[in-house]
């Protein structure tokens, strides 16, 4: 058995490691704060000297997105990341890949906005990636990591779920995720495909090499009204099938939980530690992570809410996921949210003072 290899690296750099391990054929990017490592990483890397893989520096976040859109749709593992604003500019793009069914990664270290905001962490594009930011009725297979381990996990996870169902996945972190430096063992390298194995693998590309049989043609457009309902009939049914088989979710101290934290991301882990030093006080609250944004764990909070008495939404936003927790709770019990804006990350003590105002 091979060694585990162990290295202590930023959540940004590990993004980096783990697309050149997995066998990304391409990443296509712009440079923002606070994701700027990962481009930076895979420069320093140099992995077009030893895999072959395509790096390169677009000019614009909207020319990146339509390079992905590109090498999608020729079968290739590629990806792109960006920061809030930048990811607002790469919509119509996302839209289109979603529309043609393409497969591809797309990384979002969130800062505050709204506008160009602050370089500091946020959690307020959860609207944006898990409701759709661009045009048309479409999902996003969505991530959310809360530590350097699963940033560099989630990127094979990622490429693996957007190729199965041929839809665009998003890793959803915010800059504390981001930025911050932890022990990761990076994933095995695995090659990247063969032009053969890509043509076998995904017969819908477009290779240049479809001998004997007619072009793919990738597209998004349908003019005909009854056509693009069947295409979006066909669409739904796949998001259906999404929800019933990849829901992701982590559950801390819930089973005998008179209380429940809910949050995501960076949050997941203040609010953690919340959940300790409330547990220290007598009082029995429990933490669900949800893993997958989209697909959502709306059965799990609702099978919850059955035997709690109110949950904490926590994020870094003015209420963003806390919608759906409530949607999934469907007035079974109170469901509050505390938030900070601006950039500002909570601290463990807030969110125990929130929590033990809701029990009030």
């Amino acid at each position: 058995m091979a060694k585990e290899e162990v290295v202590l690296m930023k959540g940004n750099e590990a993004i980096a490691h783990a697309a050149i391990r997995c066998g990304c054929d391409g990443y296509f990017g712009y440079p923002i704060t606070p994701q700027s490592e990962v481009l930076e990483t895979l420069a320093i890397l140099k992995p077009w000297e030893t895999t072959g893989m395509v790096v390169l520096q677009a000019e614009s976040e909207v020319a990146s997105i339509n390079m992905v859109y590109g090498g999608a749709g020729c079968g290739k593992k590629v990806m792109t990341s960006s920061s809030s604003p930048g990811v607002s500019l790469m919509q119509e793009g996302i839209s289109y890949m979603a529309g043609a069914e393409l497969p591809c990664l797309i990384v979002n270290v969130q800062r505050g906005g709204p506008g160009l905001g602050t370089i500091q962490p946020s959690q307020a594009d959860y609207f944006q990636t898990v409701k759709g930011g661009g045009h048309g009725d479409y999902r996003l297979i969505t991530l959310a990591p809360n530590s350097v381990q699963e940033m560099a996990d989630f990127v094979g996870l990622s490429f693996d779920l957007a190729f199965k169902y041929r839809n665009p996945a998003v890793i959803l972190a915010d800059g504390v995720i981001g930025q911050m430096m932890e022990k990761v063992v990076l994933p095995p390298i695995k090659p990247r495909r063969t032009d053969e194995e890509v043509i076998a693998e995904c017969p819908w590309a477009t290779t240049g090499k479809t001998k004997n049989r007619k072009p793919n043609i990738i597209t998004s457009l349908e003019l005909k009204p009854d056509a693009m309902e069947i295409n979006n009939l066909r669409f739904q049914a796949k998001y259906k099938k999404i929800e019933e088989n990849e829901v992701r979710f982590e559950e801390i101290m819930c089973d005998d939980a008179e209380y429940i934290i809910v949050a995501f991301g960076s949050q997941a882990r203040i609010g953690q530690k919340a959940l300790e030093m409330l547990r220290e006080e007598g009082i029995k609250v429990g933490m669900l992570r949800p893993i997958t944004l989209w697909p959502f764990p709306t059965k799990v909070i609702d099978k919850l809410a059955d035997r709690v008495k109110s949950m904490l939404v926590v994020e870094i936003n003015a209420g963003q996921m806390v919608e759906d927790v409530r949607l999934a709770v469907n007035g079974k019990i109170p469901v509050e949210h505390f938030g900070r804006l601006g950039g500002i990350v909570p601290d463990p003590d807030e969110i125990v003072e929130a929590m033990k105002k809701m029990i009030k």
